[in-house]
């Protein structure tokens, strides 16, 4: 299995080459005050792919720890709960029996 993402990885890593190869032409981008900036186009489109890639990975990650922080919280209180036992309740202690005493109790 490790074989095949290994392969894949290599095949995708390789058809972004060939990309960068094919296209490797400079674009002109406007910026602010009337700016322009040449950039070549495999880096512009790497740049907005990092864009709109790291804010949502980010936002993945944070969703992640919360939850593992959330599921360990959850883990620890039934590890409490299983560890607290009830006590037995005593055994009823038996009611003096006053017939055989030979007093009266009232």
């Amino acid at each position: 299995m490790q074989f095949l993402k290994t392969l894949l990885i290599v095949l995708i890593a390789g058809l972004a080459v060939a990309f960068a190869i094919n296209n490797w032409t400079t674009v002109p981008v406007a910026l602010w005050g009337g700016l322009i900036a040449d950039v070549n186009l495999p880096l512009l489109m790497a740049v907005c792919f990092l864009i709109g890639l790291v804010p949502m990975w980010l936002t993945w990650l944070t969703t992640r720890w919360r939850l593992r922080n959330r599921l360990a919280t959850t883990e620890r209180t039934v590890a409490d709960l299983r560890q607290v036992t009830a006590t037995p309740a005593p055994p009823p202690t038996p009611a003096a029996d006053l017939s055989n005493t030979g007093t009266d109790p009232a």
